[in-house]
């Protein structure tokens, strides 16, 4: 069937069921909107204009996953697939790379990275897995930059600070760089938390900074070694905090108290009372 790019025929959409024939007209209707008489929004965005929708199109997918909202998530990742397909159009209009380059490049090295599937190789658990994973990178990232390579290189300095040094640390580990035991690492955040305490009192700022860093740095270690997801765990706590906050906040309109010049050992009792009601 072919599709026309226009409104009139937009019903036949729903009778195609090749999805290599659906992502076509995904492409061609980008390349009409950046064309000379598509959409002047369109033409007008380039690589970095549009890169925060990148990331914020990806947040909402992965709230949609959060929420169990198939519904939501069919469309946040068509809106995802959206981004990958017009940044795919800006690079061809600079003749940089095209769509067909971004689907051969992930193709190959989808292959190229499961050769436990493709090649025959042997691998008998995730763990060998990711380390088989990790040796091919290093490999690749030699080859292509002609150089000692560092393990780090490759994880992007944008992604959220909890989840960039869990990255860290999960890299660190496959080459053998860890701790045997958690409690190890407990220890460690006592010992991070007495230095922080030290900088604290004697007011030096820049190393109160650096403490909180290393604080940080060893709890998402800790978290990492016991299996929790330190990005779920702290959103949880976030969300855990407002419940009880709105519950506060509702009491105290609902008996006609004004929450904000309430003294913090009352707002304290509450918060009390709140644990009570919301643990």
């Amino acid at each position: 069937m072919k599709f026309q790019l226009n409104s009139r025929d937009l019903e036949n959409i729903d009778k195609i069921n090749d999805s290599s024939e659906l992502f076509a007209i995904l492409v061609d209707i980008m390349r009409k909107l950046r064309s000379p008489d598509g959409c002047m929004w369109d033409r007008e965005q380039n690589h970095k204009t549009i890169k925060r929708n990148l990331i914020e199109e990806t947040y909402e997918a992965v709230e949609s996953i959060e929420n169990d909202d198939y519904k939501g998530l069919k469309e946040e990742l068509g809106d995802l697939l959206l981004q990958i397909v017009f940044h795919s159009q800006i690079a061809a209009e600079n003749k940089k790379f095209n769509i067909s380059e971004v689907l051969r490049s992930i193709i190959k090295k989808l292959i190229r990275r499961h050769p436990h599937v493709f090649q025959g190789m042997t691998l008998n658990s995730s763990d060998e897995i990711l380390a088989n994973w990790e040796d091919i990178k290093k490999k690749e990232r030699k080859e292509k930059f002609k150089k000692p390579d560092s393990i780090f290189r490759g994880i992007p300095r944008s992604l959220p600070s909890l989840h960039y040094a869990s990255e860290i640390q999960n890299r660190a580990s496959r080459l053998g760089f860890d701790w045997n035991k958690a409690i190890d690492i407990f220890d460690k955040i006592k010992e991070e938390l007495t230095e922080l305490e030290k900088e604290v009192r004697e007011g030096r700022k820049s190393q109160v900074f650096d403490e909180i860093g290393d604080v940080l740095f060893s709890v998402i270690n800790f978290s990492r070694h016991l299996g929790v997801d330190c990005e779920e765990s702290l959103y949880e706590a976030s969300k855990k905090f407002i419940r009880r906050f709105n519950f506060m906040e509702k009491y105290t309109d609902e008996n006609n108290i004004d929450f904000k010049k309430l003294p913090l050992k009352e707002k304290d009792k509450l918060w009390e009372i709140a644990k009570r009601e919301l643990p």
